[in-house]
């Protein structure tokens, strides 16, 4: 299977992840939301390294890789507070459209720091899904 069908899969539990999280967040203070979900997905991540994985694939981390997965880690922790945050406040309608314009903030940061060539293409769709989300966010 290839990427765009991972990249497809990873989308659509997004979607339902935002409507899940939308009903639990509901009524209960939204960091206690966001650590009910991480511990979650601790437990289930571990679960699949241990059924899936070699045990030796641990060796093979290095300092650069665990500086670089800890830092990844903590983005994706103030993503996720601030997500639940939104969501708390929010419509998952409007807020899960502005959450992916991440989408942009890649193309623009993988330009930058990683040197990834950035095509018209990239520019004409990190545009489309700034403006789908301003259409989206936008109050009615």
């Amino acid at each position: 299977m290839s990427w765009f069908f991972w990249a497809l899969l990873s989308a659509f539990f997004a979607a339902l992840t935002a409507v899940l999280a939308k009903v639990g967040v509901t009524g209960v203070d939204p960091n206690l939301a966001t650590a009910v979900r991480t511990t979650v997905v601790l437990l289930f991540t571990w679960a699949l390294f241990f059924a899936l994985s070699p045990l030796r694939s641990l060796g093979t981390l290095q300092s650069r890789n665990w500086l670089f997965l800890a830092l990844s880690g903590l983005a994706t922790g103030l993503s996720w507070v601030c997500y639940f945050r939104a969501l708390h406040l929010g419509e998952a309608s409007r807020v899960a459209p502005v959450d992916k314009l991440s989408v942009v903030f890649v193309i623009v940061l993988a330009a930058i720091f990683l040197h990834e060539k950035v095509s018209w293409t990239h520019w004409a769709g990190g545009f489309l899904i700034l403006a789908g989300a301003a259409l989206l966010a936008w109050k009615n």
